[in-house]
């Protein structure tokens, strides 16, 4: 059995159209989550004036945890549904996505969730994205372990229902897991630091709403966090006489 390994790609790879295709599918599944998570976060915030309230939070993260499901769900079967840079650089430290095709993802993710924000702050009469901040008493590290504990909590989950070749039955329900967990996560700690656990999701809302304090959190604190859940699961759970594929190729034929 070969050994785990990073896979760089193939030159073909960056113009082969799988890997367009799947880059598309990450951009739109990215857009349709940003969309409805920033969107929720704007709209109840215009309806009650706090989303800090125990049912805007519950609100807030049912919304989340519904457009992650169906994000995830709609790129499943093309991209693999990262939706996410955070999953695409977990899958990409235990080698099942190439080094190319993780820099397509990683870039439609972020021009997705860019489109969608600027979507939003058009159809919204020009309300700027809120973002994430990190909560009142809440220090810079406690937010940064908190994105990591969340982030290690989602891309575990991912793993074990989307990429374990032992998964069975449960990748039939993969997406609704990680929506769940997502949902949760937010529960757990939104009000801290409001649970981004998605570089992306930060990014879009930062860039078009111009609220860059604290960003950094939500780009470390998720990278740590799946880079572990990567390493653990890949290299701890999977045994090592499992066969080990990676995500779909170019055609050697191409």
């Amino acid at each position: 059995m070969p050994p785990r390994r990073f896979v760089f790609g193939r030159t073909e790879d960056a113009v082969h159209p799988d890997t367009m295709r799947a880059a598309l599918s990450e951009f739109i599944a990215t857009a349709i989550f940003v969309f409805a998570a920033e969107g929720s976060v704007l709209s109840i915030g215009k309806l009650y004036k706090d989303t800090s309230t125990g049912g805007g939070l519950m609100l807030v993260a049912v919304a989340q945890a519904l457009a992650f499901f169906v994000a995830v769900a709609v790129g499943f079967n093309i991209s693999g549904g990262h939706v996410n840079p955070a999953v695409t650089f977990g899958a990409l430290i235990g080698g099942h996505i190439s080094v190319i095709r993780a820099v397509y993802y990683w870039i439609a993710q972020l021009l997705g969730a860019i489109v969608a924000c600027l979507l939003l702050r058009i159809t919204t009469g020009g309300m700027r994205p809120l973002g994430f901040a990190v909560g009142p008493g809440i220090g810079e590290l406690q937010a940064l372990l908190l994105e990591i504990v969340m982030t290690f909590g989602l891309v575990y989950t991912f793993f074990a229902t989307a990429i374990d070749p032992k998964r069975g039955y449960l990748g039939t329900i993969a997406p609704l897991a990680i929506g769940f967990i997502l949902g949760a996560n937010i529960l757990a700690g939104g009000p801290f630091d409001g649970a981004a656990m998605n570089p992306a999701r930060a990014f879009g809302p930062a860039l078009v709403g111009w609220r860059w304090k604290n960003h950094w959190i939500y780009w470390v604190g998720p990278l740590i966090g799946s880079g572990i859940a990567g390493v653990l699961y890949e290299f701890v759970m999977i045994p090592t006489e499992t066969p080990h594929t990676h995500q779909p190729l170019a055609p050697e034929d191409y």
